[in-house]
């Protein structure tokens, strides 16, 4: 039978079916390693492999098109002549190296956010050092580079040795035959691509069949769905949309309806006659989820457990959108990061904000971290809008032990910052300080002693209660435990330096690190904002009162509420509002997000979560507090109306307020 097809469509169909084996091979592995289906049922594993497979097929075709091509013309003599060996052989090491590191980047980018490779990682490529010494410090990159020679070596032999089988067979066929195996080979390779039946070709949307994002993100083949998600660039301010929710937005507000302003000024009838002092800690990558606070089934966080008990703090707080720097513009600009690919903050246009932070008069205002600022622009975010500010980060402190990538760790991180801080407080100078922690992250360094903290050893644990608690690893573990503990030895410092009775001290998450799914929080890790739901804290024993606030909150709240609490009369530009005001009662959250693989936002409010697709605008509406994930807006939808007009009053204000909100020129 074989003989009677031309040797070179054979060679076409076998290289396409080997590619598409090592593939797969990758989507069985993701399988066993990060896919974490096991209370999925075997109905929709079984149609995630059945549609991932028709996606590794499809990207099997047009990894090999270009080559194929090749061949069709060339026929017989692609089989005879030299040069043409080599050429595939070095296309095809290419075609196998490339996929290779495709799919590797794509287990540990899921690895660190639960999310498939994607358009927007190509923001770690803005800063290729510390991207690259994330990656040699967090796994065997040396290793993998000796493994990828032998991978190369492999398929320099494999690709020969198919090339040499199919070299020798001389069967001739007529013009008209090779034309018709022509045309044919055009249309399988073709309808390989297209990969459907139906009148639209197999769509990286077809992956999201699921209500739970575990499956789809099975599904997807994170090599296709890359490329695909570069239509998801982000746009400027769509005038028209935003004068339409304005009225909404300033309802919402308390804002001018008469004309566009969302200037807000607050003066006090009185202030401290000592101004208070005002840290804010940035605590990587905290959700609710892994501290023990909350139910975590490991006592992961005693000393947040216990500073939450003598605080104001909130349980419905979240930050818009996963990610540091996403976080570190939101919380400093007071507006949402809704960047599609990049992030905010390496949006040169958007850099010039009014924002409150800079509003803190006659204080000395402070940035520390251990790394260097010039990651991820942040240095612009914070130098463009704050006049006077002192930046501290590697190569200012004292003393530096550079721990990882991330620079000196979080216990030298604070040990520095105190010192700072109590000179200014020796000085009777207040103070605002910006805290940015860093070792509660990739490669989770922690030190094998320091003072109390020891990290507990992978015998220390069972399996069974890791599992319990989502945590991937005892070093993620450990890497948390050790951030707690740092807390607790800054606070210790704040008191022995004199400065903290007067001082309001916020934590907050920057975001949730990535779990796997549990009893607790189970609607919002198949909602997918499981990575946004996050601890935030006001610890000033002088100043509140502890209490818990279940009040909806977001990460532009925490500046307005932290300048309130201290009595500084301001003027608030920004998107955020006072948590603190007893009359503020109509609270929301608002998050930014992925959904069915395109761009999307949500609204939380009370139990309620909404949410919308920015460009098929597929929208649901969920009960988090219910015990099946049920689809609501069909039974509410008036009050999904409500949820998506302020919904839309948040997004179209945000992208108004990106280039709308500079600071005027004096």
């Amino acid at each position: 039978m074989l003989k009677k097809i031309p040797n070179y469509i054979q060679y076409i169909f076998t290289n396409v079916l080997l590619l598409f084996l090592y593939i797969f091979s990758f989507r069985v592995l993701f399988y066993y390693l990060f896919a974490q289906l096991e209370s999925v049922s075997s109905l929709e594993i079984q149609k995630g492999f059945w549609l991932g497979s028709r996606f590794d097929f499809k990207l099997a075709v047009i990894s090999f098109f270009p080559l194929a091509i090749l061949v069709l013309i060339t026929n017989y003599n692609f089989l005879k002549r030299k040069i043409y060996q080599k050429i595939a052989t070095t296309y095809l090491i290419l075609a196998y190296l490339v996929l290779t590191l495709f799919f590797l980047f794509d287990f540990g980018y899921y690895d660190y956010l639960s999310i498939r490779l994607d358009a927007s990682s190509l923001r770690f490529l803005s800063n290729l050092k510390i991207s690259s010494q994330v990656l040699v410090e967090s796994y065997p990159i040396y290793k993998g580079f000796f493994g990828l020679l032998i991978l190369c070596f492999i398929i320099y032999k494999l690709t020969n040795f198919i090339y040499s089988s199919f070299k020798n067979q001389n069967t001739f066929f007529s013009k008209k035959v090779k034309s018709l195996y022509f045309i044919s080979t055009i249309l399988l390779l073709s309808f390989g691509i297209y990969n459907s039946l139906t009148h639209y070709p197999l769509r990286w949307s077809e992956a999201f069949f699921s209500k739970k994002n575990a499956v789809n993100q099975f599904t997807l083949n994170p090599v296709l769905y890359f490329f695909d998600s570069f239509a998801y660039r982000s746009e400027g301010v769509d005038m028209a949309e935003f004068k339409k929710y304005y009225p909404v937005i300033a309802k919402h507000l308390n804002l001018s309806k008469d004309k566009i302003s969302f200037e807000r000024k607050v003066i006090f009838d009185s202030t401290y006659t000592k101004k208070p002092n005002v840290v804010i800690v940035m605590m990587e990558s905290v959700g609710v989820k892994p501290m023990s606070y909350y139910g975590n089934a490991i006592k992961s966080t005693p000393v947040l457990d216990s500073l939450i008990d003598k605080s104001v703090s909130f349980s419905n707080f979240y930050v818009h959108k996963s990610g540091t720097a996403a976080s570190v513009f939101a919380s400093v600009t007071g507006l949402p990061d809704i960047e599609n690919i990049r992030t905010a903050s390496r949006n040169p246009l958007i850099q010039d904000q009014r924002i409150l932070f800079d509003q803190f008069t006659d204080y000395e205002k402070l940035y520390f971290l251990g790394g260097s600022a010039n990651w991820a622009n942040i240095r612009s975010v914070f130098q463009s809008n704050i006049k006077g500010l002192n930046i501290f980060e590697e190569g200012s402190y004292e003393t530096e032990n550079r721990a990882d990538v991330w620079g000196i760790d979080d216990y030298e991180l604070f040990k520095e910052t105190n010192k700072e801080l109590e000179k200014l407080a020796k000085k009777e100078k207040p103070f605002v300080a910006y805290i940015q922690t860093a070792s509660n992250h990739m490669p989770f360094t922690v030190p094998d002693e320091k003072e109390s903290y020891k990290p507990l050893k992978e015998n220390e644990i069972s399996s069974e209660l890791l599992e319990k608690s989502g945590f991937k690893s005892v070093a993620q573990l450990n890497a948390l435990r050790y951030l707690d503990f740092n807390i607790g030895r800054f606070l210790e410092r704040a008191k022995e330096s004199g400065y903290y009775e007067n001082t309001i001290f916020a934590f907050f998450g920057d975001h949730n690190t990535a779990m796997k799914k549990t009893e607790l929080y189970t609607k919002e890790y198949d909602l997918n904002i499981q990575l946004q739901h996050v601890p935030f804290l006001i610890h000033a024993p002088k100043f509140v009162a502890p209490k818990i606030l279940h009040k909806n909150g977001k990460l532009i709240d925490l500046f307005p509420t932290v300048i309130s609490l201290a009595k500084i009369n301001h003027t608030n530009y920004t998107l955020g509002n006072d948590l603190l005001d007893v009359n503020y009662t109509n609270s929301v959250s608002f998050v930014y997000l992925g959904i069915n693989g395109e761009p999307a936002v949500g609204l939380l409010k009370d139990s309620l979560y909404y949410s919308k697709t920015n460009v098929t605008k597929t929208i649901g509406l969920y009960n988090l507090n219910e015990k099946d994930l049920i689809d609501l807006k069909a039974k509410y939808p008036i009050r999904a109306k409500e949820m998506d007009s302020l919904l839309e009053g948040y997004y179209h204000a945000t992208k108004y307020l990106y280039f709308n909100n500079k600071k005027s020129v004096k």
